[in-house]
């Protein structure tokens, strides 16, 4: 399952989760904006669960959630959503708009910037 097909609150859970590495129900809770009560964040945490996105540990009798995919297809859903959200479909409108939050590039990631180019013409 993608995650752009995750109703709005699991998809703020899930992105919650992801960007913390792990955390409890409440920790959670506190990061949301306009938080549901404790039990519905618990409820939308077990759904999570049962769609294979998140698991939990049992740490000092508190679950301490965690999330299952791989963070590359997790990035790589969360850009689809964002290109297809803002920039219109472009990949390159998204990636000039990124270039242009930072100051300077490392040669490395010019390098990698201008094969991932390349790359692309390659493909078509």
């Amino acid at each position: 399952m993608m995650i752009d097909s995750l109703p709005r609150r699991e998809r703020e859970l899930f992105e919650l989760l992801c960007s913390a590495g792990q955390a409890t129900a409440a920790e959670l809770r506190a990061a949301m904006k306009d938080p549901p009560s404790y039990s519905a964040v618990r409820t939308l945490l077990a759904r999570l669960e049962g769609r294979g996105l998140v698991r939990h540990s049992v740490a000092d009798q508190t679950y301490v959630y965690s999330s299952v995919p791989q963070p590359s297809k997790v990035r790589e859903s969360a850009l689809k959503q964002m290109v297809r959200t803002f920039f219109d479909g472009s990949a390159a409108n998204a990636a000039t708009a990124l270039l242009g939050l930072t100051k300077s590039l490392s040669a490395d990631e010019a390098e990698a910037l201008v094969q991932a180019i390349r790359d692309a013409e390659e493909r078509g």
